[in-house]
């Protein structure tokens, strides 16, 4: 269920990210390569980025499907950025919400995205929702398990909470909630990506010191993408990635640890090389 993609490093068009490479995004929204649940992205797409000297990002969604957009065309041919979240959409459940259903999510810094489905929505997500403050709820931008998935996870980004502790929280909150869950969730202010690897696809590529790109699945044949493993927290900038196991409420064991990783409380830093 969705495709989607974060970037940070040197000064890219956004066309050289999501719609140049053989098996981009753009090409990923009708022929995914590892998607694992659904076959087409064609409910709609986003793209947010970051322009120098502006710590808001800027939003281009469409509720149609990326390919039948000329003006996103343009846009991706001109428009350059140092970081951008991006994603394709497969809807879980069809709505009338479109556009305001279909990734990225923002407030503030933050661009955030979620591939995955909430099984039993909403009736299984609805003990979470005392947590929320009423403004919140009613500032929801859609009616979609994803749109409150981000509300949960800005609730805790705003109280305080670094991203890391905001998507592993939610995560084990949401699983617990509805067991079976999918929750890919992919987070970033534009100095930093972090993002979970929880019952779908994430891969990562990393030039340490220049660039660091985290997606559902890699857009060409380099070599140097590397799979995050299933239950997983990744934190990365534009310099090294960390990767750290992330336990299941319901199970009697923590995945081990990966190389390179950590488990929860233990070290903060780790650099994955280039090999």
């Amino acid at each position: 269920m969705c495709r989607h993609l974060a970037f940070l490093g040197p000064e890219e068009p956004l066309g050289a990210l999501l719609v140049e490479p053989e098996h981009g995004l753009f090409r990923q929204s009708w022929a995914p390569r590892r998607q694992r649940h659904g076959t087409v992205n064609a409910d709609g797409f986003g793209v947010g980025w970051y322009a120098e000297g502006d710590a808001v990002p800027a939003r281009y969604r469409r509720a149609g499907p990326i390919w039948g957009d000329q003006s996103f065309a343009d846009l991706a041919r001109v428009v350059r950025t140092r970081a951008l979240l991006a994603a394709v959409r497969d809807a879980t459940v069809a709505g009338a919400d479109g556009e305001a259903a279909a990734a990225p999510f923002a407030a503030d810094p933050w661009l955030f995205s979620h591939n995955g489905a909430v099984p039993g929505w909403p009736g299984s997500l609805a003990p979470l929702v005392q947590t929320l403050p009423a403004v919140e709820l009613l500032s929801l931008e859609a009616r979609c398990d994803s749109a409150l998935v981000w509300a949960l996870v800005l609730h805790r980004l705003q109280g305080g909470d670094d991203e890391s502790q905001a998507l592993a929280d939610t995560v084990l909150e949401v699983a617990e909630a509805a067991p079976g869950s999918r929750l890919n969730l992919l987070l970033t202010n534009g100095e930093t990506i972090t993002a979970t690897a929880w019952g779908d696809t994430l891969w990562y590529l990393t030039e340490p010191g220049r660039r660091t790109v985290v997606a559902s699945e890699p857009y060409d044949d380099d070599p140097h993408w590397q799979e995050v493993p299933d239950r997983t927290l990744l934190t990365a900038s534009r310099t090294e990635v960390l990767l750290t196991p992330l336990k299941d409420m319901n199970d009697n064991m923590a995945p081990s640890p990966t190389p390179g990783s950590a488990r929860p409380g233990g070290p903060t830093s780790s650099k994955e090389p280039r090999t």
